[in-house]
């Protein structure tokens, strides 16, 4: 009788002990099954609102800047080479108004630096370079709008990022001191949050540099475009002139 409760006994711990570790393994498995945008929101949740909140305004801001500068970077890009050419032609065919008349129906600073131009070559080719260096600096102007807001972004994320990291960790000491004990699970909390405004501020840096380095790469390009496209307009001038 003794053997045979004994056994029962067994059974049922080698049964619980089996549903212990498919339950653990089932828990395991709906871990792992989580998708990157879930971990994302829990740890983003864990963190705390009160800086991650900040550095998420951080994140939307810059993205709104940066997304607002690409489109009319893009929307102010011109086939400066076929514009080059159709100046050219309605110069030689036309005259100077032909050739403005091409530049009102062209989108972009390169088309307008070209109008201010030929607007002032009737008083001769100083003032006409005069005016395409003044008006290209105020294009230039327009181009780098509001991008120095995407770099204060760039700078602040990562800097409210340590800022929870430190009073993070000053809370822990806090809690190890009032307690009078070192203990792992005590802190354990507040130093993970402290280390997840860190990472996220980071993200939030990493992320809106990306855009920037893009946004400045394109703006040297359309700089480069305008300043080939003056000289060019300058010497078409003077041909014209002739």
């Amino acid at each position: 009788m003794k053997k045979v409760s004994f056994t029962l006994a067994a059974a049922g711990m080698f049964v619980l002990g089996t549903t212990t570790a498919s339950a653990a393994m089932l828990q395991e498995e709906a871990e792992a099954s989580k998708g990157f945008t879930q971990v994302l929101k829990e740890q983003f949740i864990q963190g705390g609102p009160a800086f991650m909140g900040i550095v998420l305004l951080c994140l939307i801001l810059g993205l709104a800047v940066a997304i607002e500068r690409i489109i009319y970077l893009n929307l102010a890009t011109t086939n400066t080479a076929k514009l080059k050419q159709q100046v050219e032609d309605a110069l030689a065919s036309g005259g100077v108004e032909a050739a403005k008349e091409v530049c009102r129906n062209t989108k972009g600073p390169v088309a307008s630096i070209y109008y201010q131009g030929l607007d002032r070559a009737g008083e001769g080719l100083e003032s006409a370079e005069k005016a395409v260096v003044a008006y290209g600096g105020v294009q230039m102007g327009q181009l780098e709008k509001n991008v120095s807001w995407l770099s204060l972004f760039i700078a602040i994320a990562p800097m409210l990022g340590f800022m929870g990291t430190v009073i993070g960790m000053i809370q822990a000491f806090q809690k190890i001191a009032a307690v009078g004990n070192l203990s792992a699970s005590l802190i354990a909390g507040d130093i993970q949050v402290a280390l997840l405004t860190t990472v996220f501020g980071l993200i939030v840096a990493i992320i809106l540099q990306i855009f920037y380095n893009y946004i400045i790469a394109k703006i040297d390009s359309i700089v480069n475009d305008m300043e080939d496209s003056s000289i060019a307009l300058i010497d078409m001038l003077a041909a014209h002139k002739k």
